[in-house]
């Protein structure tokens, strides 16, 4: 339950804000811990049906948590304490839910729980990795560095991102305007070229036949045919957040032509980089290896990790247990992975390994986006191509036909 509340400083300041305990009992006690005179404590009323409904619709981007680790690193690195450093924060960010949760973050650890315990409370916006390697910060007495670790691993995962979505982003915005142009076309403009054509009464080309054909079935069933493709995108959303679902469509991921490849370098990446940063923070390799397999976001991958850790909690090394997936993990990373063992520097290895893979992502995508534009270009032609000769080879059968 959470209590607003109202209460005055030993020095006599007022102070106001919220507080979540299970009873008013235990609210006032907390506040009294916090050595404050409670003048005032209700209970929060509950939130109206459109606030709620709202809410639905908000959500924490990746890049406004990327910059609240690192800003929360600069103000740990200053020697600021946790509960300043969050008011500072609260104060700065504009999105109003993520507003509300770093709020409820600070009346937390005001409340006297540690950062970790806090963050725990929101694992919607805060992953089980940053939350357990905060925890491992506090324990070992090095939050600060353990924070600009972070900081760092969410802007390399957050520019890893953006750059492949960058490079999809551009061919499925031009196509999709073309599909939205070709339909109102095939809808209003086609059908008034068509009708004069077929008045000339001659035996219409076969481009010109499926043009009309197209065209009949869209002014005669878009209704349907929309209807179709809403259907399937929700079975394929339901199906897709299923045990069985994620795990084809993941095996589907790795399997597909040049795409595949680029996944699996992601993979490698993410895989490299989740288990240096939580090494770094002073994570055991098991517990390690189970959050890294937890969020590397591919299932495949997943169980590979699982497996592994299993091998390692009976005594055998990382790269042994690897090795037994050449096709997901290759020989290179393996052999790398052993050298890091052996010389007690895995963290510094995989930091390499990452580097390695993260590079090779840059150039796979900077490839893939100059190949995609004349494709693009290759593509809207050859339709805006078909349609003009469905609609000039009638006309030109018919003038050299006099």
């Amino acid at each position: 339950m959470k209590f607003n509340y109202q209460a005055k400083t030993k020095e006599g300041e007022s102070q106001t804000g919220i507080i979540e305990a299970g009873s008013r009992e235990s609210a006032i006690e907390i506040l009294q811990r916090l050595d404050l005179i409670v003048i005032f404590l209700e209970k929060t009323s509950a939130i109206p049906f459109y606030a709620r409904t709202l809410k639905i619709f908000q959500k924490v981007k990746v890049k406004e948590l990327t910059l609240f680790y690192r800003q929360l690193s600069i103000l740990f690195e200053a020697n600021v304490s946790p509960l300043d450093s969050l008011g500072i924060l609260t104060k700065q960010i504009v999105n109003p839910l993520f507003k509300e949760i770093i709020s409820q973050v600070e009346s937390d650890v005001k409340g006297g729980e540690s950062l970790s315990q806090a963050l725990w409370k929101h694992p919607k916006v805060f992953s089980s990795f940053y939350v357990n390697v905060v925890k491992a910060g506090e324990a070992t007495g090095n939050l600060s560095d353990i924070l600009k670790y972070l900081a760092d691993h969410a802007e390399r995962e957050y520019n890893l991102t953006s750059k492949v979505k960058g490079a999809f982003t551009y061919p499925i915005a031009i196509f999709a305007m073309f599909l939205v142009v070709g339909t109102l076309m095939m809808i209003f403009v086609v059908p008034q070229l068509t009708s004069m054509i077929q008045e000339l009464g001659q035996e219409l080309p076969m481009p010109t036949r499926i043009l009309i054909f197209v065209s009949n079935i869209l002014r005669s069933w878009l209704w349907l045919i929309i209807l179709i493709v809403i259907s399937l995108v929700v079975v394929m959303g339901r199906f897709a957040i299923t045990p069985n679902g994620r795990f084809i469509l993941d095996t589907a991921k790795l399997k597909i032509p040049i795409f595949g490849e680029l996944f699996k370098k992601i993979y490698l990446a993410r895989f490299s980089e989740n288990l240096r940063t939580l090494l770094k923070g002073g994570i055991s390799i098991l517990k390690a290896l189970e959050i890294t397999g937890a969020v590397i976001g591919n299932k495949i991958y997943e169980n590979i990790i699982k497996e592994a850790r299993e091998k390692v909690r009976i005594g055998e090394t990382i790269s042994t247990a690897l090795s037994n997936y050449p096709k997901e993990i290759p020989p290179m990373v393996t052999q790398m992975v052993s050298v890091g063992e052996k010389t007690a520097q895995l963290d510094i290895i995989l930091d390499k390994v990452a580097n390695f893979y993260q590079q090779d992502v840059d150039r796979m995508v900077g490839n893939m986006t100059q190949l995609i534009e004349p494709i693009m270009i290759l593509i809207l032609g050859g339709g805006v191509g078909f349609l003009i000769t469905s609609i000039l080879m009638p006309i030109y059968n018919m003038t050299s036909g006099m």
